[in-house]
């Protein structure tokens, strides 16, 4: 296993070097820069724009910028964004980070405990009313885009009934203790439950499908036959076969959480790494839009390796060696 691990993460970097050369010549490509913006104030010597271009490196060959900043990462230093005050892009990360950790921890526990009873207890239950009921559910889930979701919710939830904020991750300044904590959760719920609904449509049916494919197996039937209860069936033999491909489902979903978060917290207006992507990306800040992109593909490979090793918790066939 400890083999496996390290030639996975050798894996990693050849994979996230292309990555980054894809997402800088992408970034590269399009019009303007940070400063093209200012160039519309008649008011500054445009000899002071090309004097910062300079300056910051702008006008070097792309090869020869990509490279730069590749050496100032592997040391560590992920430079300074040109739109936030020439803050270090790490602080400015570190200090979203939270946010969106906190988002997808919520968003998770609601998708799993929600998708997961009802995906079993449907295919406990096929063709019933409460099957035909969670099917739409699920249907609905996947087809409804994430950021209409969220409007709806809004105007439902905080518009109109005024239950929860709008927008924002914190009402106010200064709360501490539990205060904070329940203020926080309220800024959490709306844009968790958008974030969630896609993702518990899709585990509960690959859940319900995939306890039905197991509770007809041959094994199953045996173990009925010599008087196992049905209580045993499902949670001794049942769920630790049908869990495998739910695990492969939350290694992507690490990565997917963090993703998706881009779209939802720019409708709510959440301070975490998707606001923080989506001002970037419109503000051509160059170390911000590469460290974003660079902490995603970390997050989905990592994702994916503890998914291969959570196979063989569940499943003790597989072993890798």
């Amino acid at each position: 296993m400890y083999k496996y691990i390290i030639r996975r993460i050798l894996i990693f970097i050849p994979m996230l070097i292309a990555l980054t050369i894809i997402v800088f010549g992408l970034i590269k490509a399009a019009p303007g820069d940070p400063l093209t913006g200012r160039l519309m104030n008649p008011d500054i010597d445009p000899e002071v724009f090309e004097r910062q271009r300079e300056a910051l490196g702008l006008n070097d060959p792309i090869p020869v910028q990509y490279f730069n900043w590749l050496t100032n990462v592997v040391q560590g230093d992920f430079g300074e964004s040109f739109i936030y005050r020439g803050r270090d892009v790490s602080t400015l990360i570190g200090d979203r980070l939270a946010n969106t950790f906190y988002l997808g921890i919520f968003t998770l526990f609601i998708t799993i405990i929600v998708s997961i009873p009802i995906g079993i207890y449907s295919a406990r239950n096929p063709y019933s009313p409460f099957d035909y009921a969670a099917t739409t559910f699920g249907f609905f889930g996947l087809a409804v885009p994430n950021f209409f979701f969220g409007l709806v919710a809004i105007y439902l939830f905080s518009i109109k009934l005024g239950w929860l904020p709008s927008h924002g991750s914190v009402s106010q300044p200064g709360l501490e203790g539990f205060e904070l904590f329940k203020d926080k959760l309220s800024h959490l719920i709306l844009p968790g439950l958008t974030l969630g609904l896609a993702g518990t449509a899709s585990y509960m049916r690959f859940m319900r499908s995939e306890v039905l494919d197991v509770l007809s197996s041959d094994y199953i039937r045996t173990a009925r036959a010599k008087g196992m209860t049905e209580q045993n069936v499902l949670y001794k033999h049942t769920l630790r076969n049908a869990l495998i491909p739910i695990i492969t489902l939350l290694g992507f979903e690490i990565g997917a959480l963090l993703s998706g978060a881009v779209i939802t917290e720019g409708v709510f207006q959440y301070q975490g790494i998707g606001t923080l992507f989506i001002n970037s990306i419109g503000n051509r800040d160059y170390p911000v839009i590469m460290a974003i992109n660079l902490l995603l593909g970390c997050t989905i490979l990592i994702g994916n390796l503890l998914a291969d090793i959570f196979y063989s918790i569940v499943d003790p066939r597989i072993r890798y060696d």
